[in-house]
C-alpha cells in the first residue's frame, strides 16, 4: 500500500495541478490521507481560493503581486515571482513530494530548494530539467530523492525500464510519442498564418496554452527529447520521437536484445500522475480506461521537420550541453508568450527560437546564476528581435 504523505502542488490552478487534487480526492476516498501543505499558483486567485477551502493548506503563494492584492482566504500566502521557492523552503520536510507543475523556468529554484530540502519530486515542469539539468540531476543524486516523471510520455519510459534497473548498456534506444499537435499533416506554408485558436485546438489533449501551442510547433516534443536525456541519462543518439495521433501508446523502449516494451493508456494525464503519487504501488485508478472492443487502429509516422523545424533543436541542445537548453526553453517561451499576444505569426514562432539559439553561444554551467543569465539574455533577445522587425 502507498503510504500517506504531505504535499506540496507548485501551479495547482494549472491543468496539471487540477488533476493532481483530482487524484489526492480519490485516493483519499481509497484510504490514502495524502495531505496537501502547501499550494503555488501564478495569477488565478479564484481557483486557489477553492483548493484552499477544500484541501487547507498551510501555506500557499501567489506569483502575481496584482492578483494577490485581494488575498483574504484566512490562508497566509507568500507573493512574488520567489513566492513558490520560499514556500518550499517554509513548509517542506524531509520525505514531503512536492508536484513540479508550474509552466516554463519559473519553477526551477522552488524544485531545487525541494531537493535540498530531501523532499521527491513529481516533474510535470519539463523546462526544469531543459534548462538546468546539470544542477538538478546532481542535486538529486546528492540528496537521495526521488525524481518521478509526470509527462506521460516519460512516464511510460519509467514504467517500461522497471525491470532494466540502472543498466542502460540494455538499453538501444528509447521512442517518444507525440500526437501531432494542431497541425499534424499539414505543410509549413499551410499553417504560417494559423491563429490563435487554431493552434489551441489540440486533437486529443486538454492542456494549458502554452505547452497546447509547443505541441502545435513541436517545441514541446523537443523539450521531451531533452527532459529524457537527463532523466535515463541516454544520449541523443538513444532518444527517438515518433507521431501517434491516437495518443494510446506514450512510450516505447527498445533493449539490444531486440525486444521491445511499451506503455499504452487513454490520454489522461491522472494516470502518470497517479503513478508518481503512488511509486512504486499501483491502487485503483480514477481515470477512464481502454475500451479494447473498440480500439481499431493504432498509427505512426515520422515526423516532418521540414514543416516543424524545431524539433530537431532538443537534439542539438542535448550535444552542445551548457546553457544551451536555458537559451532554447527562455527564446521558446518569449516567443510562444508573442504568438499568444498577436504580436507575431505561428509561421514566425519557430524560426524565431531557432535564431536566437543560433545567435546565442552556450556556456558552461557552474550555479543558478549560469543559468538566469543565458535565460535573461535568450528573452530579451527575441523581444529585441521582435521589436525589430515590427519597426521594420
Amino acid at each position: 500500500m502507498p503510504c500517506d504523505r504531505r504535499i506540496i502542488v507548485l501551479g495547482s490552478t494549472g491543468s496539471i495541478g487540477v488533476n493532481t487534487l483530482e487524484v489526492v480526492t480519490h485516493l483519499g476516498a481509497l484510504g490514502h490521507a495524502h495531505q496537501i501543505v502547501g499550494l503555488a499558483a501564478g495569477a488565478n486567485v479564484g481557483r486557489l481560493a477553492e483548493q484552499v477551502m477544500q484541501y487547507k493548506p498551510e501555506l500557499v503563494a501567489i506569483a502575481d503581486e496584482s492578483a494577490a492584492a485581494d488575498w483574504d482566504s484566512g490562508v497566509p500566502a507568500l507573493v512574488g515571482p520567489d513566492a513558490s521557492a520560499a514556500l518550499v523552503d517554509q513548509v517542506a520536510r524531509p520525505g514531503d513530494l512536492i508536484v513540479a507543475a508550474i509552466v516554463g523556468a519559473a519553477g526551477l529554484e522552488a524544485v531545487l530548494t525541494g531537493i535540498e530540502r530531501g523532499c521527491d519530486i513529481a516533474l510535470a515542469n519539463k523546462e526544469t530539467l531543459v534548462a538546468a539539468g546539470e544542477l538538478v540531476m546532481p542535486a538529486v543524486q546528492r540528496a537521495g530523492v526521488s525524481l518521478l516523471p509526470v509527462d506521460s510520455e516519460h512516464s511510460a519510459i519509467f514504467q517500461c525500464l522497471q525491470g532494466a534497473g540502472r543498466d542502460r548498456d540494455q538499453i538501444k534506444r528509447i521512442v517518444l510519442t507525440a500526437s501531432g499537435g494542431a497541425f499534424r499533416g499539414r505543410r509549413r506554408e499551410e499553417i504560417a498564418d494559423a491563429t490563435v485558436d487554431e493552434a489551441l485546438a489540440h486533437p486529443t489533449w486538454s492542456m494549458g496554452r502554452k505547452i497546447t501551442v509547443d505541441s502545435a510547433t513541436l517545441a514541446n516534443k523537443a523539450l521531451e527529447v531533452i527532459e529524457a536525456h537527463w532523466l535515463f541519462g541516454l544520449d541523443a543518439d538513444r532518444i527517438d520521437a515518433i507521431v501517434h495521433p491516437q495518443s494510446i501508446m506514450h512510450g516505447f523502449v527498445e533493449f539490444t536484445d531486440g525486444s521491445v516494451l511499451a506503455q499504452a493508456g487513454p490520454p489522461d494525464m491522472r494516470t502518470p500522475i497517479q503513478y508518481a503519487l503512488t511509486y512504486p504501488e499501483r491502487v485503483e485508478g480514477c481515470s477512464k480506461r481502454l475500451d479494447w472492443t473498440e480500439l481499431r487502429e493504432l498509427s505512426f509516422d515520422q515526423i516532418d521537420c521540414e514543416a516543424f523545424p524545431i524539433i530537431t533543436q532538443g537534439w542539438k541542445v542535448i550535444r552542445e550541453g551548457g546553457t544551451a537548453g536555458a537559451i532554447f526553453n527562455a527564446a521558446n517561451e518569449a516567443a510562444v508568450e508573442a504568438f499568444l499576444s498577436g504580436s507575431i505569426r505561428f509561421g514566425e514562432l519557430s524560426d524565431i527560437v531557432l535564431e536566437a539559439c543560433a545567435s546565442l553561444p552556450a556556456t558552461t554551467v557552474q550555479g543558478l546564476e549560469d543559468v538566469r543569465s543565458a535565460d535573461e539574455a535568450a528573452r530579451q533577445w527575441v523581444q529585441s528581435r521582435i521589436a525589430a522587425t515590427a519597426g521594420a
